[in-house]
């Protein structure tokens, strides 16, 4: 659907998502790229991203659910596709009939997954996930585990109606640059390597794809690249390490000023009086609140960017709209664009304000918002999620 509204809206520059790529596959030499198109593309868009992506030559793709993973193929989208996640064993067949990768995380997985495959009459490609650290899905090898996580390993390797392709594992500070958070993962990446070469020596089996990068290895941790990285949101432009390797920010979020007020010293703003004027005030209203995912807990401490300048944000931030202060932009009309963040007032900074990651905030870009995709300059697609 497309909305009618010039009210709040997304820009995906797909030059800027290519340029990433180009920049990140230079960056990790031989090794193949997965591209991670989970959760609507971190809020960008999962079919128009993983089409770029396809073009250009990627390897693979990355989702969190089934659910992902078929509105993909549903859009025209062919090349392989991991599942992170979890599937029900009930699924089993679909993934068999849509060629998608699932993830095996534990003997009991593995077993189910077998046994379901053989029923339906097909093989299911699988990776297998190895916890080293992360302590949340995969196959424990750490310390007393790790003689029989080999075994498990090894006996998915040799189960009926699977097909072992790869083998993976997630770091859990590798964007993190401490001592102790450089030592863990180097500490996970030397486990998992043991794990590999364990396995491989038992079961005689050799897996195709082994990979663990995620964006702050990819970044950080040229060691860690193996057959295939899997950066995240550094393929759009955001985080710690973008601006370092010269990436450009993908999403630009945008809105306008719907109305303007003066008001006179000593008038309170919005809910809780957070707010309250000390001279004769110009305030803009901007249709952006929470329900677009503008954080409430960002009231009355961050600024968004007009034409101008830097708008500060005055008083609590309501669920359809917020305040901004241009008493010092007289400039600054009503209909004008304000860019709430992207290629002028960084995600990154606007999540340091808000005590979070910038993955946050572009996944919180709410379905109500709609994307507006853009190739040299001019728009080549528009999308909103609201059913009509």
């Amino acid at each position: 659907m497309e909305s009618t509204l010039r009210r709040t809206w997304a820009e995906i520059d797909l030059d800027a998502l290519a340029h990433n790529y180009s920049v990140l596959r230079r960056h990790v030499g031989h090794a193949k790229f997965l591209g991670v198109v989970k959760a609507d593309a971190y809020g960008h868009g999962a079919v128009q991203v993983s089409r770029v992506l396809q073009e250009l030559g990627a390897d693979y793709l990355a989702v969190s659910s089934i659910d992902e993973a078929m509105e993909l193929r549903a859009n025209g989208v062919t090349m392989p596709i991991l599942i992170l996640g979890h599937t029900p064993k009930e699924q089993v067949g679909r993934l068999i009939e849509h060629h998608i990768t699932q993830a095996i995380t534990c003997h009991a997985k593995a077993l189910e997954y077998s046994e379901e495959a053989v029923r339906c009459g097909g093989t299911l490609t699988v990776h297998i996930k190895v916890d080293t650290g992360m302590s949340r899905l995969g196959y424990l090898c750490d310390g007393d585990h790790f003689s029989t996580g080999v075994d498990g390993i090894c006996a998915a390797c040799s189960m009926p109606g699977l097909s072992v392709e790869g083998i993976f594992t997630h770091f859990a500070v590798s964007d993190e640059p401490d001592e102790d958070s450089v030592a863990y993962t180097k500490a996970q990446f030397s486990l998992f390597c043991r794990v590999i070469d364990a396995a491989q020596a038992r079961s005689g089996h050799h897996f195709a794809l082994r990979h663990c990068a995620n964006t702050g290895a990819t970044a950080c941790y040229s060691e860690t690249h193996l057959d295939m990285v899997r950066p995240g949101l550094l393929l759009y432009g955001c985080g710690a390490f973008a601006q370092k390797l010269g990436l450009r920010p993908v999403m630009t979020l945008k809105s306008t000023v719907s109305t303007i007020k003066f008001y006179a010293p000593g008038t309170s703003v919005s809910y809780g009086r957070l707010f309250t004027t000390d001279r004769t005030t110009r305030m803009g209203v901007l249709p952006y609140g929470y329900a677009d995912g503008f954080f409430r807990s960002l009231s009355n401490r961050c600024s968004l960017m007009t034409e101008y300048g830097a708008a500060p944000q005055r008083g609590k931030i309501c669920m359809d709209m917020c305040m901004i202060d241009l008493t010092e932009l007289p400039q600054v009309d009503v209909g004008d664009e304000v860019e709430i963040f992207g290629k002028r007032n960084s995600v990154n900074d606007l999540a340091a304000l808000a005590g979070t990651i910038p993955y946050e905030l572009t996944c919180a870009v709410s379905k109500r918002v709609p994307r507006i995709y853009l190739r040299g300059g001019q728009v080549t697609d528009r999308e909103l999620l609201l059913r009509f």
